[in-house]
């Protein structure tokens, strides 16, 4: 399903906070006319906001009745409403209850007591909510009772705490902090095991911009409450593993402050290039690897995780050939490949999900072609992973690849056979 900007005023295409577009079905006739927000959960979920928060927000809105507890997560408002319409009131709601009122960023905490106050992890400011609005007498009146806090509110209220106290956890034997993939509970916080024969539904979708492509995304929850002055990033780069610690050192040596935007400069020239020649077809790989090199990252492993997700469309399967041999010059490292990998799992489970079925089609010229190893395909394809999307989208994807690494594993037993024979 596609994702669209928490803030729709905001253009830029790895802007990182992303939610699902509202989808309604309208149901019944005449006077039991209704409309089903069939994502409701979904997309509150990714405000961290009650969904009864933001179905009453519409019913305020709309003047209708709606339902603010359903049991079978079916949320209705009364009347036939365009899907359209209710995201534009959705807006509404965003600007009212959940963007900072000094940074307007979403990473904020709703805390409920005498009054509403929004408090933002980006930049601290706590700003109050308007009384006199609906919604706010609402949830005045509407708040969760003690030890009996809604989802929503439980979730942000764990990423507050674990920002707060990140400094201050005590790291795994291994080495990894307890929110990173390297912990001993890495099971727990990103990857884990496929199982066997799961049937696992494409929903909620995180998608995150180039920025975030080396940060350590394997937790628990998806976490935007995140100061970024110099001084914490310094912080937690000590909590991250020994690898990533040693690769964001160096990448600052060599890029500076600021150095990830040369990814977001890169990807957003080949979106827009792209949009220009009207087709990325029509941009050239010369073109591509030109512009790599002029902002110094034709060597990075990241910037492959950026071609992934730009340089091809609805026809990848296809336009692999045709980009495989700029492709080549660039992954230079089982890191490059690994890269490259999560770039494409980001790119058809959060940008192209009807491209899932293809994932073995496409992870079949990236072997042709010696893009990918065997060896990072198979440890690829073994296990699901939060770094690049959300796990149960990785899930997702890595259960379409399975008849490759079943062709890959059987290919391998072929092989073993002849050699004994011979």
């Amino acid at each position: 399903m596609a994702t669209i900007n928490v803030r729709r005023d905001v253009t830029d295409p790895f802007y990182r906070y992303k939610m699902e577009r509202l989808q309604s079905k309208i149901e019944g006739k005449g006077n039991g006319i209704k409309t089903v927000i069939v994502n409701l959960t979904s997309v509150a979920g990714s405000l961290a906001r009650p969904p009864a928060y933001v179905i009453k927000y519409f019913g305020f809105e709309l003047g209708a009745q709606t339902n603010t507890n359903p049991a079978d997560d079916r949320w209705i408002i009364n009347g036939a409403h365009d899907a359209s319409k209710l995201q534009d009131y959705l807006d509404g709601f965003i600007s009212k209850f959940v963007l900072c009122k000094k940074c307007k960023n979403p990473e904020t905490v709703m805390e409920i007591k005498d009054d509403i106050k929004l408090d933002c992890k980006a930049c601290g400011q706590r700003s109050d909510v308007d009384p006199r609005l609906k919604l706010s007498s609402f949830i005045m009146k509407n708040q969760p009772k003690k030890g009996k806090k809604d989802k929503a509110t439980k979730k942000a209220e764990r990423r507050a705490r674990k920002e707060a106290g990140a400094n201050a956890d005590e790291p795994s034997q291994n080495g990894g902090s307890p929110g990173d993939s390297a912990s001993d509970h890495a099971e727990e916080n990103g990857d884990l095991e496929i199982e066997a024969g799961s049937d696992d539904e494409l929903t909620r979708q995180i998608n995150e911009g180039a920025k975030e492509i080396d940060e350590v995304e394997a937790e628990k929850e998806v976490e935007w409450a995140t100061d970024f002055s110099t001084q914490a990033l310094k912080s937690r780069v000590e909590d991250l593993p020994e690898d990533l610690k040693r690769a964001l050192v160096v990448e600052d040596d060599e890029e500076g402050e600021g150095g990830s935007s040369a990814y977001d400069v890169l990807g957003k020239w080949v979106l827009d290039t792209a949009a220009e020649k009207s087709g990325v077809d029509k941009l050239e790989n010369v073109e591509i690897y030109l512009k790599a090199k002029e902002l110094g990252i034709e060597n990075k492993h990241r910037t492959l995780t950026v071609l992934a997700q730009t340089v091809f469309d609805d026809k990848i399967v296809k336009q692999i050939d045709n980009r495989a041999g700029m492709l080549k010059k660039m992954i230079t490292s089982e890191r490059h490949e690994k890269a490259f990998l999560g770039g494409t799992e980001r790119f058809v489970g959060n940008e192209k999900p009807e491209l899932i079925p293809q994932v073995s089609a496409i992870l079949v010229k990236y072997y042709e072609n010696d893009l990918i190893s065997e060896e990072v395909l198979k440890a690829w394809g073994s296990k699901a992973s939060k770094k690049y999307v959300d796990l149960k989208v990785s899930k997702s994807v890595r259960k379409s690849a399975e008849k490759f690494m079943e062709w890959l594993n059987n290919a391998d037993s072929e092989e073993e056979e002849e050699s004994d024979s011979e």
